[in-house]
């Protein structure tokens, strides 16, 4: 799996492949990582030495105080940067905005309906694809025009799924 990380302003593209090895932009790493306490405190060897890093979830942002130094860090995925730019050529001001499906699926719930406004980021349609659960949301504030899908239904890539004014 590959990961887009961003700490402190500054990115850095890690892949973690199936046999457990991790590259960090590229470079071959030698990491283990544990949960000591769940959501909180982890050990960390990194490239054989040990760290204790103590870890705060917020908004998802990680807070992480390692060795005395704190990390603001934000970790996207390769399906959720996928996601994210399927809705990148929409913009924030008039005119109608079609939420497309970024991979074939089922769409598993549809939170609106015809008439209903909408916040930017709000939820619109669940689809499931690849046993996983896509949550697709408004790129804008407005009001929901049109829904063309309906829970249950198998969808296409690229098919329009709700249309926003």
């Amino acid at each position: 799996m590959k990961y887009q990380t961003i700490v402190n302003g500054q990115t850095f593209d890690i892949e973690i492949n199936e046999d457990g090895r991790v590259l960090v932009n590229g470079e071959a790493r030698a990491i283990d990582f544990r949960a000591l306490r769940q959501g909180e405190l982890y050990s960390i060897l990194l490239d054989h030495r040990s760290y204790e890093a103590v870890v705060d979830e917020r908004d998802d942002l990680y807070h992480v105080l390692l060795a005395g130094d704190m990390y603001e860090v934000q970790v996207t995925d390769e399906r959720s940067r996928r996601l994210a730019s399927a809705f990148m050529a929409f913009g924030d001001t008039g005119g109608e905005v079609s939420i497309r499906a970024p991979m074939p699926g089922l769409i598993v719930r549809v939170p609106v309906s015809e008439g209903e406004p909408v916040s930017k980021g709000q939820t619109v349609i669940i689809l499931e694809s690849m046993k996983m659960e896509n949550e697709l949301k408004s790129p804008r504030d407005g009001t929901v025009h049109h829904v063309h899908a309906r829970a249950g239904e198998n969808v296409e890539q690229n098919k329009v799924l709700v249309t926003i004014a």
